[in-house]
C-alpha cells in the first residue's frame, strides 16, 4: 500500500492496490472494481488519484515505439517523463517542453495538464496525438487527434478510464542553456512583463512576494548563432553561481545554469532526475489567470505577502499559451500561472491559500488539477466553457461511475 503521496502530505484511503502485468488483466480488474483509480507517481497533493481500489500500471509492458514519419512516440502511460526523455535522447529526438519535475509519470502529467513555461510552449497535454484507455466496462478505447471528443479525452482528470498508452509529438533533439538573473524590481517586472517572458523559450520568475523579485530563470535553445550574453535583465543581475529556486537550499539537485549548454531534458526541468525534487517537505498550489489580468493578479497576491510568507517557501510565475483541451486551465486563453510551494503545515497553508484564492477571485482563476486548491465545482464549472460536455463524456464512458471518486464529485461535478 502506498500510504502517502511523494511529499507525505496526502494519505491514501484506498483499501487495495492491484498490479496487473498484462492489458487483459487490467481490463478484468477495472471491470469488476466498484470504485477504482490509477495510481501514478504520487505527485498529486489531493485525492484526485485516490479511490477504494487503486491500480498501478508499472508492470505493464513499457515499450517505446518511435514513428519518425509521423513524428511521434508511443509509450506506456506509466513511464516517467525523465525515463521517456532518456529514451528519446538516444534516438536524437525531443519533446517540445518539460515541467519543472521530470519525476512525474506521463499519463498523470497529461491528465492534469501539467506544464512548463514558455510563451509558445503549450502544456504537455497539447503534445498528445493519440491515446488508449480502458473504460470501467473493461473495453479498450483508442482515439486520435481530430476525432470527436478527443479534446475532452486528453485532460481526463483520471475520470474517463485507465489510460494505458499515449502517442506524443516529438521533434529533433536540441540543446538549451540556462541563466539566472537576480534582484529584479517589482516595477520592472510589471512594466516589462511581456518582454521578460519573451527573453527565452522558457522563463520562470521566482519570488517570495517581498521587497523585490528573487530570481528569473531564462532557458534558451542553443542555435548556430553566438549567444547574446546579457549583462542585465531590466535591472536584474546575472547570477555568478548556481542557484536553487528556494533561496538558501543547495542547488546540487538543480539542472546546470551559468549558460552551460546541455541536452533539452537536462535543462528544461528545474530539477534533475534521480535527485529529490524541490524541497520534498512541501505542499503545492497553482492558479492560472488570463494573461491580460496578469499584472493585476500579481499585484493582488503581492499585497498578501506579509500574511502568506510565514508558510511560503517560494512562488513561481510561468507563462503558457492557449489550447483547445476542454479541461485544461489554458483552454481558450493565454495564461500566467501563479505557483506556490508551501511549507508542510496543512492547516496554516489552507488559511493562506484561502486568502490567495479570495484575492484572485475577480480574475476567475483555474487551478492546476493535481495541486491543492479550495474552490469547488460550483465556482469552477463556469470557468470552463466545455465543462458540461466533459461531464457528459465522463458519464458516457463510465456509466457506472467507477472512476468518480470523492475529489471528482466535489471539485468537478458538484
Amino acid at each position: 500500500m502506498p500510504e502517502a503521496n511523494w511529499a507525505g502530505t496526502y494519505v491514501y484511503a484506498a483499501e487495495a492496490v492491484h498490479w496487473p502485468a498484462s492489458l487483459d488483466e487490467l481490463r478484468r480488474i477495472v471491470a469488476r472494481a466498484p470504485q477504482v483509480r490509477v495510481l501514478g507517481s504520487r505527485h498529486a497533493f489531493t485525492g484526485i488519484g485516490d479511490a477504494a481500489e487503486l491500480v498501478s500500471l508499472e508492470r505493464l509492458p513499457a515499450t517505446i515505439d518511435v514513428d519518425r514519419v509521423a513524428g511521434t512516440v508511443t509509450l506506456g502511460a506509466a513511464l516517467r517523463l525523465g525515463e521517456l526523455a532518456a529514451a528519446l535522447d538516444a534516438e536524437r529526438l525531443a519533446l517540445h517542453n518539460l515541467p519543472s519535475l521530470p519525476h512525474v509519470c506521463a499519463a498523470g502529467a497529461v491528465a492534469t495538464a501539467t506544464h512548463g513555461s514558455g510563451d509558445a510552449l503549450g502544456n504537455l497535454a497539447t503534445a498528445v496525438a493519440g491515446l488508449e484507455l480502458v473504460t470501467s466496462e473493461g473495453e479498450l478505447v483508442t482515439a486520435e487527434r481530430g476525432d470527436d471528443d478527443f479534446d475532452g479525452l486528453v485532460v481526463g482528470l483520471g475520470a474517463l478510464g485507465a489510460v494505458t498508452r499515449l502517442e506524443l509529438d516529438v521533434e529533433p533533439a536540441y540543446e538549451v542553456r540556462q541563466r539566472v538573473f537576480e534582484g529584479l524590481e517589482w516595477d520592472a517586472l510589471l512594466e516589462h512583463l511581456d518582454a521578460i517572458f519573451a527573453s527565452g523559450q522558457s522563463v520562470s520568475v521566482f519570488t517570495r512576494w517581498r521587497d523585490d523579485v528573487d530570481q528569473v530563470w531564462v532557458k534558451s535553445r542553443v542555435t548556430d548563432e553566438p549567444e547574446d550574453v546579457r549583462d542585465e535583465l531590466f535591472g536584474a543581475r546575472p547570477a555568478t553561481v548556481e542557484r536553487h529556486p528556494i533561496l538558501g537550499l543547495d542547488p546540487v539537485n538543480c539542472t546546470a545554469q551559468l549558460g552551460v549548454p546541455g541536452p533539452w531534458w537536462d535543462r528544461l526541468p528545474h530539477f534533475r532526475m534521480g535527485f529529490t525534487p524541490s524541497s520534498g517537505e512541501e505542499i503545492q498550489s497553482e492558479l492560472h489567470v488570463a494573461r491580460a489580468d496578469a499584472r493585476d493578479a500579481i499585484a493582488a497576491v503581492r499585497a498578501l505577502g506579509p500574511q502568506i510568507s510565514p508558510v511560503l517557501q517560494v512562488s513561481e510565475l510561468r507563462s503558457i499559451p492557449a489550447d483547445a483541451l476542454w479541461m485544461s486551465p489554458q483552454h481558450d486563453r493565454e495564461c500566467i500561472a501563479l505557483h506556490f510551494t508551501w511549507t508542510r503545515e496543512p492547516d496554516a497553508v489552507r488559511r493562506a491559500l484561502a486568502r490567495v484564492e479570495a484575492a484572485l477571485e475577480p480574475f476567475a482563476p483555474r487551478p492546476h488539477w493535481g495541486k491543492l486548491f479550495l474552490a469547488e465545482a460550483q465556482a469552477l464549472a463556469p470557468r470552463y466553457e466545455r465543462h458540461a460536455d466533459f461531464v457528459e463524456l465522463a458519464e458516457r464512458l463510465d456509466p457506472r461511475g467507477a472512476f468518480r471518486n470523492a475529489w471528482f464529485e466535489r471539485c468537478v461535478v458538484g
